[in-house]
This record gives structure tokens, C-alpha cells and sequence, in this order.
């Protein structure tokens, strides 16, 4: 019989599971976003990539880092409307390819977001298996 109380060893807490990213929508810029600027005027651009903490948008010429704008977009029957921080900015060959986070958005929005982004996926799913 092996008496375990007087193990050497010290105890080692059960591996956590992984913090999981959110989930994310590739959109290729199927869903035109109008980013407004801090002086009030606006820039159009592409969503490429979306999950509940922000994204990628593809647009003709690169924000600053770090700007603070508005995002206005639709996304299956709801209209997305939050402050956003852009971050770094990468060349793609026909403009820029900008991240960015969103800042300040309830739980209430983000959930409402979550369920948009994945019944978009579930419609295209559907409309794949049915060869639409």
C-alpha cells in the first residue's frame, strides 16, 4: 500500500483550460463600414474579419494608431453602432488592412453581436448544404 500524505512531490493545481478567443467572422469586405473620424467626418471602408472585440477593415488610406472613431455598420438585421481604437495599420496590395478594438460596448450589445455574427455563419452554412 503507498501512503500518498507523504509525497515529495508538491501539488500541481489541475491545467486550466484555455482562455478562448472570441469568435470571429471572416467577411472578406461583404459588409461596408463607415468609420467616423474625432473631427466628425467620416471614412469608408470593408469589414474584412469581426468577433465581439473588433476586427479587421480594409481601407484606402491607413487611420493613426491608436485613434478613437465610431463604427457604423449593419449586420444581419441589426445596426452596429460602438467607439472603436484603432491599432496598427498593414499594407495590403490595393490599401490597408487596420485592425481594430471596440471600447465601451455593454454586455448587452456585445451579446447582441455574438448572436448576429454566428447566425450569419449558421445561414451560410445552411445555404451551402442546400447548394444556394
Amino acid at each position: 500500500m503507498v501512503d500518498q500524505s507523504d509525497s515529495r512531490a508538491p501539488e500541481v493545481p489541475a491545467r486550466e483550460s484555455k482562455v478562448s478567443r472570441p469568435f470571429r467572422v471572416k467577411l472578406r469586405g461583404s459588409v461596408l463600414v463607415l468609420v467616423r473620424l474625432p473631427n466628425r467626418r467620416s471614412v469608408r471602408a470593408a469589414l474584412h474579419q469581426l468577433s465581439t472585440t473588433g476586427g479587421v477593415i480594409h481601407l484606402e488610406k491607413a487611420l493613426d494608431e491608436k485613434i478613437k472613431v465610431e463604427m457604423i455598420f449593419h449586420i444581419g438585421g441589426a445596426t452596429v453602432r460602438e467607439k472603436a481604437e484603432m491599432l496598427f495599420p498593414m499594407w495590403a496590395t490595393q490599401g490597408w488592412m487596420q485592425p481594430f478594438r471596440f471600447v465601451e460596448m455593454s454586455e448587452a450589445n456585445c451579446a447582441a453581436l455574438g448572436a448576429s455574427l454566428k447566425s450569419l455563419v449558421g445561414d451560410a452554412a445552411k445555404g451551402t448544404a442546400t447548394g444556394v
